[in-house]
């Protein structure tokens, strides 16, 4: 009667030392769930930037506007018929000087 109190024992501090340490221990469970709710985040992100890219690969093959938007804004391209004319930033010292004269 012994013995199988002391086995049973043995098996029940087992038990006890894999839900507190081991690999299916309640820490280790918690985080997996902060990993798996990191993963879901940046799903979600990657998820949102696919329907951008999406609606601009729509746009792209529906229409020349968003061609010509982007030439214009990300390559500096101008129309033969239209004049650049590029506006360089005035600094503020030279606009206070400016009203102060005034």
């Amino acid at each position: 009667m012994k013995v199988l109190a002391l086995v049973l024992a043995i098996f029940l501090i087992a038990i006890q030392a894999q839900l507190w340490v081991g690999r299916g221990s309640l820490p280790y469970v918690a985080h997996l769930r902060e990993e798996v709710a990191d993963a879901r985040a940046e799903n979600d992100k990657a998820r949102a930037r696919n329907v951008q890219i999406q609606a601009e690969l729509r746009d792209l093959r529906e229409g020349l506007e968003m061609v010509e938007e982007k030439a214009r804004f990300e390559l500096g391209m101008i129309k033969s018929d239209e004049v650049f004319v590029p506006l360089a930033p005035v600094p503020s010292a030279t606009l206070a000087a400016s009203s102060v004269r005034r």
